[in-house]
């Protein structure tokens, strides 16, 4: 047993096949040397795509939260719009008899504080009386005696959260006539 493990060729290749498998060994080398670095740039390029969709995803989601609690503050101001509409109908029928009175006062300070807080929340009225009507900004809600397409009358007021209408106007737009001939017109409005 000795000897057939003594006639064994052993590992080392002899010069004549040494130099023969040099060349292709280093071309074979090469060659998957490139396909790995080809495979290693796909990944990174992955990485990279992976990496900007998770961006992308971090600020969609944060412009969600904005816009939710956005709407959540609509809601809110939509829901607390009839009551500075209630207040602002009750001082305007107030009895003069009660006018002077200590608790008018406090609810008409109830009302400034009610108005201040929309304020502070971000919210304006829109301009409407005597202003040219914009449908953007105004609801007709009728046409009336008055300069053509200008707002004569306010019926509800509008309001604005920043740039964004929340709650247009609803007014009477004048249609051209004068106040003389309001009575021969009105039945056909």
């Amino acid at each position: 047993m000795t000897t057939d493990r003594d006639d064994a060729p052993t590992a080392e290749p002899s010069a004549d096949t040494a130099s023969s498998d040099l060349p292709s060994s280093v071309e074979a080398l090469e060659t998957l040397l490139e396909d790995e670095r080809e495979k290693s740039q796909r990944h990174f390029a992955s990485w990279q795509r992976a990496a900007a969709d998770y961006q992308n995803f971090k600020r969609r989601v944060e412009e969600e939260r904005s816009e939710t609690a956005r709407f959540a503050n609509v809601a809110t101001i939509l829901n607390l719009l009839p009551i500075v509409d209630d207040f602002d109908r009750a001082f305007i029928n107030i009895d003069p008899t009660v006018a002077g009175l200590n608790w008018v006062d406090g609810v008409r300070a109830i009302q400034k504080k009610l108005q201040g807080l929309l304020e502070v929340m971000g919210v304006s009225e829109i301009a409407a009386d005597g202003e040219v009507f914009d449908p953007a900004l105004h609801e007709a809600v009728s046409q009336g005696p008055g300069e053509q397409d200008r707002v004569v009358a306010v019926a509800q007021k509008g309001y604005k959260l920043g740039d964004r209408v929340i709650r247009p106007s609803m007014v009477v737009v004048g249609n051209g006539s004068g106040t003389q001939a309001a009575g021969s017109e009105e039945p056909g409005t």
